[in-house]
This record gives structure tokens, C-alpha cells and sequence, in this order.
């Protein structure tokens, strides 16, 4: 069996907001492959032809999928775990919430902590996508697909409030440090009602989203060496203690707490070993 295949392709520029990659992949797996997929503020999207595979959250067998190829996940407060036989082929896309919400055509609230298959999906739209996918003669084809549905999607189904826009912009901007009463006052709204609404449009609660964003943050810098901390030269040291600091943590055991909840092991030991999710945030 041939060696595995990863190819990323860069989105058209008007998606770059919305879509960060395209991730193609064949990867045979002759013994079964289990993956930790780490949690993040963002929906994952696989759009696959090879052979099926489980996902699966450890806290809840009913909410994950099970023999699909192709599949929605998110956006998650917790790792999952993947795991397949066989041939795995297909595309990956990481979404921000906003242009998920869109791409979907359902409110995040509905997919939140939960994968879904393709198929299952009211709107059969994605999973003619994924046989166009399927049938394209190469990467490069099957990204052109990807620049010319996505698109015509977002342009189909309209923006959101465009107060849920400025907040999101506003807690992505702020790597998640933006307290929420101040993110409710900007916006006039109760921090009853901030809440509520990310909840049924974004899956998560703003308490929840800036957690997961600067989880994300500090789960980057496992590949990147040492931070750069703001006004000084050179790089911090490198140990967790000060990373913790320099990332927004009120103390390092607040930072191994999250790791250990959104990628199932503490820092220490995945950078150690090296193997990372996929889902790189």
C-alpha cells in the first residue's frame, strides 16, 4: 500500500476570513489508527471518500458518528478521539463559527458537542460537493471545487447579526483574554443575553470560546520553540510556568488544567512525543 498523502491548499482570498486551509489527505491505515482530535473554537469539516471511520467523544457515545467518510464536527469543548481501518481519503476544512453557521445552514447550537454525518444533514448540498470531490482528477482540481462552492454558499445564505460578527472579531482579536461584561457592554446587551445568543449561534458560550481561544494559542506553540514575549528581545525561556503567563493564564495549573480537558494530555507530554491533532486550530 502506497505511503500516506497530506496536501494543503491555500483558499481563494475572499474565503481566507472564513476558511484557514484545505487539508487534502490519503492515508492508508493497515492496523487501526486512533487519533486525539484536540477541542478549538472552530468546526471541523471532512468532506471524504475512502474507507468509513468512527468518531467519538469519550464523555458521550451518542454524540459521536460512527462508518462515515464524511462528517461535521463542533465546535467541541472537550477532545475527541478518531479512529479507521483501511484507506482514508478526503478534505479537511477547519471553519470559524460564523462562516460554519452560513456553510451549514444550521445554528451551531444544533451541532455543538456532537458529529454529524454528511448524509444526515437537511441540505443535500455538501454531499454532492463531496462526490464532486471524489470524481476531481487531482488536489489541485478538488481545491478550484472548494473556491468556487464555498463562495457561492456564503453568498446564498447571508451574513449574521452583525453584532455576533463584531463579537467574534473582538474575543478572536483579544487571543480570548476580552472579559465578558465587557464584551456585553460594548454591544448593549446583558451578559444573559451575549450568552444565550452565542449559544444557539456558536455553539459555545463567550465564557467557553475565549477558553478554547487561548487553549488554541498555547497548543500552537508546542511545534514553534520558544514565545517572544511583547517588549523584550530575544524569546522567554521556554518553561510552561512563564508560556502560562505570557499566554493569559492566571498560573501554569490553570494552563495544564484546559490542556488536559481540550487535548487529553498535559503540555509536557505532547510536546515530548510530537504527535499532534489534526486539528490544529
Amino acid at each position: 500500500m502506497a505511503g500516506a498523502e497530506f496536501v494543503v491548499g491555500r483558499p481563494a482570498p475572499p474565503l481566507r476570513p472564513f476558511v484557514d486551509r484545505y487539508l487534502g489527505y490519503r492515508e492508508p491505515a493497515p492496523a487501526p489508527l486512533i487519533r486525539t482530535e484536540v477541542a478549538g473554537a472552530f468546526v471541523v469539516l471532512v468532506l471524504g471518500w475512502g474507507d468509513p471511520l468512527d468518531v467519538v467523544d469519550p464523555r458521550a457515545a451518542e454524540r459521536g458518528a460512527y462508518g462515515v467518510d464524511s462528517f461535521v464536527a463542533g465546535p467541541f469543548d472537550a477532545y475527541c478521539t478518531t479512529s479507521m481501518v483501511g484507506l482514508g481519503a478526503g478534505v479537511q476544512l477547519l471553519l470559524a463559527p460564523l462562516a460554519a453557521r452560513r456553510i451549514l445552514g444550521v445554528p451551531l447550537g444544533e451541532l455543538a458537542n456532537r458529529a454529524v454525518a454528511v448524509g444526515q444533514l437537511d441540505d443535500p448540498w455538501l454531499d454532492r460537493l463531496r462526490g464532486r470531490l471524489a470524481e476531481a482528477r487531482d488536489w489541485p482540481a478538488r481545491f478550484g471545487l472548494l473556491d468556487a462552492a464555498l463562495p457561492a454558499r456564503l453568498a446564498a445564505t447571508g451574513p449574521v447579526d452583525r453584532r455576533l460578527d463584531r463579537a467574534w472579531a473582538r474575543l478572536t482579536g483579544s487571543d480570548g483574554r476580552l472579559g465578558v461584561a465587557t464584551l456585553a457592554a460594548e454591544l448593549g446587551w446583558s451578559r444573559r443575553h451575549l450568552a444565550a445568543r452565542f449559544r444557539a449561534e456558536i455553539g459555545l458560550t463567550p465564557k467557553t470560546a475565549g477558553r478554547l481561544l487561548r487553549f488554541q494559542r498555547a497548543y500552537a506553540t508546542l511545534a514553534r520553540g520558544p514565545l517572544a514575549a511583547p517588549g523584550r528581545a530575544g524569546a522567554v525561556d521556554g518553561g510552561w510556568a512563564e508560556r502560562a503567563a505570557h499566554l493569559g493564564y492566571y498560573d501554569q495549573s490553570h494552563l495544564i488544567r484546559d490542556f488536559r480537558r481540550f487535548a487529553g494530555a498535559t503540555p509536557t507530554a505532547l510536546a515530548g512525543t510530537g504527535s499532534h491533532s489534526s486539528n490544529t486550530g
